[in-house]
């Protein structure tokens, strides 16, 4: 699903990338001590199968189960000591909530975090073992986020957006400083995207250190609002359907920075059906013996639809998250052709 991007050869950095990346090397620094610097896996059957070198970064291993830790932490630290006084709200599908609550808790600053009614046990679960407050409003993701920020307007707190933030998205950048100094001679890195705060951080960095690797954004078929956006040239309202994919279902807010940053970064957009997110959650499993969720999927299913391509060269697939209900776990199991 190919989009007017930068595609392979020389790539110039506007000055929001180059700013994003300066922010990334930052927030690395800055939350070093807070977050897991994770594994960059080389798999040997992934790689024997597609003819790539196949690498996985296992944020799956991060504290919370995502990489959501990362601009979390990034953002608490650098919020003003009245706005940490005041507390914190957050929209979240899960993992977002998740880290927003462990770091709340480790930092001393108290909060809110709101959920789609649809969001699994299991998410809300990691929420509330923090000691974090949680409530339930709207069953689309943006719905979430437009009344959670107008709870934090009306009670004067301070509102973490998942990935309309520049310090959320620098946070997840940091990801990619890793990945660049685990394996500089990455040729293409396959990411699921939901709202584009992971690929937005990463992709800045990337294309700084280099400019010549290709970055694939991953969505499910039937959640394919970036996508969609992007080729409108414009961010749109587009009814879901179910995923497996949970973490990166819903809406994008308007005016969400990260709409412009994947209109400069992301070479190539790889949607993903239903079936082959769950053959890919499945394989994975199977081959890597770790437990992931829906939108990991994506980014492993996104790379086997396109495998060929690839022969020889160096592939980072970003495993983004482990947090799956069992119910969810036990749906992909039993479905036929897994």
């Amino acid at each position: 699903m190919k989009l007017t991007g930068p595609g392979p050869g020389a790539k110039a950095m506007t000055a929001q990338v180059q700013q994003t990346a300066r922010a990334a090397r930052a927030a690395s620094e800055r939350i070093a001590l807070h977050v897991r610097e994770t594994p960059l896996a080389f798999s040997a059957q992934f790689s024997a199968a597609s003819g790539a070198n196949v690498y996985f970064k296992q944020e799956n291993l991060q504290y919370t189960g995502s990489f959501k830790l990362r601009g979390a932490f990034n953002r608490l630290l650098t919020l003003q000591e009245a706005e940490r006084q005041a507390g914190c709200v957050a929209a979240s599908s899960g993992n977002h909530g998740a880290a927003l609550a462990f770091a709340m808790q480790k930092l001393g600053i108290s909060g809110v975090i709101f959920v789609p009614e649809n969001t699994s046990d299991v998410k809300v679960a990691a929420i509330r073992a923090c000691g974090c407050e949680v409530r339930f409003f709207g069953t689309d993701g943006l719905d979430t986020e437009i009344h959670a920020r107008d709870f934090a307007a009306a009670k004067g707190m301070y509102y973490v957006s998942p990935y309309n933030d520049a310090e959320v998205v620098a946070g997840q950048g940091s990801c990619g400083i890793e990945i660049v100094r685990q394996l500089p001679a990455v040729d293409a890195i396959f990411i699921a995207v939901g709202g584009g705060g992971l690929i937005s951080g990463v992709g800045s960095v990337i294309r700084e250190a280099r400019p010549d690797a290709l970055l694939f954004g991953c969505q499910p078929a039937n959640s394919a609002v970036m996508y969609e956006s992007l080729r409108a040239g414009r961010i749109v309202e587009r009814p879901g359907k179910a995923t497996l994919s949970d973490g990166t279902a819903g809406g994008i807010e308007a005016g969400a920075i990260t709409f412009d940053l994947c209109r400069e970064l992301v070479d190539e957009f790889v949607l993903v059906n239903e079936l082959d997110i769950a053959r890919a959650v499945c394989r994975y499993m199977d081959v890597e013996h770790q437990l992931i969720e829906g939108a990991a999927g994506v980014a492993i299913g996104g790379f086997l639809n396109v495998a060929e391509r690839f022969a020889g060269q160096n592939i980072v697939i970003l495993v983004c998250g482990a947090n799956i209900s069992r119910a969810t776990l036990a749906k992909i199991i039993a479905t036929p052709g897994t």
